[in-house]
């Protein structure tokens, strides 16, 4: 698809995007609505707009570009910084990596993105304040714990932060029950199914179910496991070069930090986990890589219970995860 498209690589800061093509070069516009349009002026019909993950910045105009019939690929920044040290390039400004991102584009088969719902734009922004509001709130008992050990805690201190921690409670239980309300629109069955998985909780199907728009977006579990950044990497070379296995982190990082937690679960009341986790302890391997390979595996049957629409079995998830 790349060779039959024109490139435009785009480096998105707050204010403005910088946007790099072969043939017209660099170019500079806001951003902003009026920048949205002017882009899109100057797009030919077979162009292929490549930008960076980079939070809230690319969304939009993501999104924008999308719902007009562009062609659009969000790709890692991880795996630009790379193609970029490949080069060794010595200059970084916004020019520069508007440029890198258009040769990357072109020299790699690239995913094209595909517009969130509103449901998701909802339920991804959910996830972002719950997650701001948990971490606040596990500040704050680390605070009373610590004010606990003085001794003698100041009373008024102690009550305020009680009092902090009974509002993020009640915010954290309304933000929760409004993702679930969501989801539950268009894709109960599958939070059902899903969540009939030893070591999958409430939690990890709901973010799954939303980061991968009831796993439509993906056609294997490999390419998931990929998405997710949850595949071991081997630091081998030669005979002197024996590195630890390690996740590659090249993903999504919340979803995977769900998953970790969750093979701690299933490790336990996962047949299928527990066998894989007690084989790779077994052979003297970390304990670590072994939970790796235990989230990789409830990823696998995650994927395969969504795309049956079947509760968990053990015989069936044996089959395809």
């Amino acid at each position: 698809m790349t060779k039959d498209k024109k490139i435009y690589g785009i480096d998105i800061s707050k204010d403005v995007f910088d946007i790099y093509n072969e043939a017209k070069g660099h170019y500079q516009l806001k951003n902003d609505a009026s920048g949205f349009k002017q882009l899109l002026k100057s797009l030919p019909k077979t162009a292929l707009v490549v930008m960076e993950a980079t939070g809230y910045y690319h969304y939009r105009l993501a999104q924008f570009l999308d719902k007009k019939g562009v062609l659009v690929s969000v790709v890692n920044p991880l795996s630009v910084k790379r193609f970029i040290q490949m080069k060794l390039a010595k200059v970084k400004t916004d020019k520069s990596d508007a440029k890198a991102i258009c040769e990357y584009g072109i020299m790699n088969d690239l995913p094209i993105y595909n517009a969130l719902t509103d449901v998701q734009t909802e339920c991804l922004q959910l996830f972002r304040l719950l997650d701001n509001y948990i971490k606040h709130r596990t500040a704050i008992k680390n605070k009373v714990h610590g004010e606990e050990a003085l001794g003698v805690p100041s009373r008024f201190v102690y009550r305020s932060l009680q009092r902090q921690l009974k509002h993020l409670d009640k915010e954290i239980a309304l933000l929760e029950k409004r993702v679930l309300e969501l989801v539950k629109q268009d894709q109960q069955h599958q939070l059902t199914v899903l969540k009939s998985i030893p070591g999958i909780g409430l939690k990890t199907a709901l973010f799954l179910i939303v980061v991968t728009d009831g796993f439509k977006k993906f056609e294997t579990a490999s390419q998931l496991c990929s998405y997710v950044g949850i595949t071991p990497t081997i630091r081998e070379s030669g005979s002197s070069v024996r590195g630890r296995s390690r996740i590659s982190k090249v993903g999504n990082k919340k979803l995977r930090n769900l998953l970790f937690l969750a093979a701690f679960s299933a490790c336990k009341y996962n047949k299928a986990c527990k066998a894989l986790y007690d084989r790779i302890v077994d052979k003297k391997k970390s304990k670590k890589l072994a939970l790796i390979a235990v989230a990789n595996k409830l990823l696998k049957q995650a994927f395969a219970i969504a795309k049956s629409g079947l509760p968990y079995d053990e015989n069936f998830v044996s089959k395809l995860a």
